[in-house]
């Protein structure tokens, strides 16, 4: 197990009147929400993924300058049989073959989540998110878990996506699972679920080759879906793997299917090895499809193997910031592919200002790591060359950039926009995350101008303790969500 900053957390918090150096912008009243995972018991193997942590969500609530925060385990199915038998029961990450006999629920694998991915609010309902499940409903004002959540009968997927979307005109919630009927199964069902809650469009399509389908792409008049090399089988499985493999062989797929089209209507392209975990937006553009997205040559992840063998190599799985051009009007199945930021590596989990979700947008948002910056490595001990230090504000456009540095001592979590107003203009608003805090052990949320970002926090949430590590973190404003 790991130690130091990254030890198991292993407890819930509550803390009121946090700390805060400088000033809370007026205006800011809502929560910032985050979920990651937490090991409550160790792991039955030691390179398992860390995607197989218990789920934990957290909480800063902003209220008139001031802010409190709560974190509470999500009390899945799984969660609570390991605290009855006070051990790990469940093994390699999404295989139920690999569990303790006592919970290898092999013909509901939703049955072993740990709900550790993201966050999202609709219809007035807050949901944590895992890819491997549907969705577990969240008391937004407690946290307390409140289970699976089917919309009503009408969600037939076994799985739900962990980044669904919100089109900022319609208020139609957009999403998809993957191996959507069982283990290895290359269903993929397409949703719409309108502003009250109701699913008012389904739509089941096969897959090319089952893949992790992590996250996608809406445009106002098409969803695309991208499979890549992480591959699985059901005979995989049963030997006791770990669910993914990489293939190098495996085609880069992109299906594109109109919003309203069936699954006929669905068109896929092909190209070479890469990896897209996370996107950042798309737009259709007449008879063009447009995707950009940060994006791996090979294997982004060294706990899922190589299937032919190969060592996994971290200065070839960096991501780098590519747009996509499909054209509708073509007769073979290829796309061009661009690189925007040859020279500059991110992390892969990008952000955009959700008002243009799926439209022409100018400004992308993720963290990386700059080398040139000062890192202290007597405070903060040997983490210089893996720190992520910097958030990015990538201007599509005219491809320039500007920079927030996170400070000598601290690694960023991913960044989450959040606009000065409604009406404000693309890009006017402010960039929020955590920062880990090596030195003094704590983590911090910090909170900059999107404008102007090389000017440093206009305010840092300090809480007394090292939080868990965050995957996904997403604000709503009280207008969203009763936080009480």
């Amino acid at each position: 197990m790991a130690r130091g900053f990254f030890a198991p957390q292993r407890f819930e918090a509550d803390v009121y009147d946090c700390e805060v150096v400088g000033t809370i912008p007026q205006g800011l009243n809502g929560a910032f929400v985050r979920v990651g995972g937490d090991w409550a018991y160790p792991a039955r193997h030691a390179d398992d993924s860390i995607f197989n942590q218990d789920g934990y969500i957290s909480r800063f609530r902003f209220r008139d300058g001031r802010v409190d925060y709560k974190g509470r385990w999500v009390r899945t199915p799984r969660f609570l049989n390991n605290a009855k038998a006070g051990r790990q029961l469940y093994g390699y990450y999404r295989n139920p073959y690999d569990c303790d006999p006592s919970v290898r629920n092999v013909d509901r694998p939703y049955l072993n989540t740990v709900i550790n991915t993201a966050v999202e609010a609709h219809a007035g309902m807050l949901f944590a998110l895992k890819e491997d499940s549907r969705p577990y409903r969240m008391d937004p004002v407690t946290l307390e878990t409140l289970g699976p959540w089917d919309f009503g009968g009408k969600y037939s997927s076994q799985t739900f996506t962990a980044h669904p979307k919100i089109d900022p005109e319609t208020g139609e919630l957009l999403t998809f699972g993957f191996e959507a009927t069982g283990l290895a199964s290359d269903d993929l069902f397409f949703y719409v679920i309108d502003k009250a809650g109701q699913v008012s469009r389904e739509v089941k399509l096969k897959v090319p080759y089952v893949s992790m389908i992590h996250d996608w792409a809406i445009t106002r008049k098409h969803v695309i879906f991208p499979v890549f090399g992480y591959t699985t089988s059901l005979e995989r499985l049963k030997q006791g793997k770990i669910h993914w493999t990489w293939d190098r062989n495996a085609p880069t797929m992109f299906g594109i299917l109109p919003r309203d089209g069936e699954a006929r209507d669905i068109r896929w392209f092909r190209g070479p090895e890469r990896g897209i975990v996370h996107t950042f937006n798309a737009r259709t553009e007449g008879d063009k499809v447009i995707l950009e997205a940060p994006i791996f040559d090979t294997n982004p992840f060294p706990f899922f193997p190589y299937a032919d063998g190969s060592k996994w190599d971290p200065k070839k799985s960096q991501a780098l910031i590519r747009r996509i051009t499909f054209d509708l009007n073509s007769r073979d199945d290829g796309y061009v592919e661009e690189i925007l930021y040859p020279d500059l590596p991110v992390v892969d989990l990008g952000r955009i200002d959700e008002r243009f979700m799926g439209r022409d947008m100018r400004y992308a948002y993720t963290s990386y790591g700059d080398r040139t910056r000062p890192f202290d490595t007597e405070r903060a001990g040997n983490f210089g060359g893996r720190v992520t230090n910097c958030y990015g504000v990538f201007d599509m456009k005219d491809r320039t950039m500007r920079s927030y540095f996170a400070g000598p001592t601290h690694s960023l979590a991913e960044v989450t926009f959040v606009p000065r107003r409604p009406d404000a203009e693309e890009g006017d608003g402010w960039l929020i995350g955590t920062a880990n805090n090596y030195a003094d052990m704590c983590t911090e949320l910090v909170i900059a101008d999107a404008q102007r970002p090389e000017e440093g926090d206009v305010a840092r949430v300090i809480l007394p303790f090292r939080s868990n590590v965050q995957v996904h973190g997403r604000w709503y404003p009280d207008s969203a969500l009763d936080f009480g």
